[in-house]
């Protein structure tokens, strides 16, 4: 079995299953992307809460895994070669996951890379713009007299949302009838913009219908709403 206590991210998060791959998370549209995967892979894991109000993110442990302190990150004892892998970014640790495992990634090699380009579409679009919504609609950006920040990233956010509703109109998932890291990628963003966020009516979220229905199907998944919850708040 690998040593993990080489690693200094396991003096502040002590592993109690070594033998098992360590995520490192907080329950946010980032961070739930890995527990959700892990959970439809069935892969086994143990999960430590990396607490933002502790600043925890912040911390020379968690910055020895993730230099640019954001979570989600993971520590696979059983990596490549059979040896420990850390890794972060949300993207690769799915793309990751999926290419260990044989799960959730076409292995058609162009509907492979359809796969991943939705992926990195998520990666720079929906996650950044989706963001800006709700920093300016529900958090400090409330506050600004000047509304044309927000009203810049409510237009991109419709604007993206109508990607997708043009791309799923017809289409169960991103890939067709498959259900992939694509989807996985996505669903906590569009879940949080209209709920915790609470922008459904800025950006008009009732017009895009197959958007609407994509996301009621991801949500009623057993592993997805296991994978919301993970890791518990305290």
């Amino acid at each position: 079995m690998s040593d993990l206590s080489v690693f200094p991210i396991t003096k502040r998060w002590p592993a109690k299953h070594p033998e098992l791959l360590q995520l490192y998370s907080l329950p946010t549209p980032n961070g739930v992307k890995v527990s959700i995967m892990l959970e439809e892979i069935g892969l086994p894991y143990e999960v430590h809460l990396v607490d933002f109000a502790k600043d925890d993110q912040k911390t020379p442990e968690f910055l020895s895994l993730n230099p640019n302190g954001k979570i989600p990150a993971i520590l696979d004892p059983n990596g490549p070669g059979g040896r420990p892998l850390p890794l972060f970014e949300s993207g690769a640790i799915l793309q990751y996951l999926a290419e260990k495992t044989g799960k959730l990634l076409p292995q058609d090699a162009a509907r492979r890379y359809q796969t991943i380009q939705w992926v990195h579409f998520q990666m720079g679009g929906i996650g950044p713009m989706f963001g800006q919504v709700g920093f300016f609609h529900k958090f400090a950006g409330k506050d600004f007299e000047d509304k044309r920040p927000r009203d810049r990233y409510v237009s991109e956010a419709k604007r993206l949302l109508g990607v997708m509703e043009t791309h799923l109109a017809g289409r169960q998932w991103f890939m067709d009838d498959d259900y992939t890291i694509a989807d996985i990628s996505m669903l906590g963003w569009v879940r949080n913009l209209i709920g915790f966020y609470g922008a459904g009516d800025l950006v008009e979220f009732s017009q895009f219908k197959s958007v609407g229905s994509w996301l009621e199907r991801g949500l009623a998944r057993p592993a997805v709403e296991r994978g919301l919850n993970i890791p518990k708040r305290p």
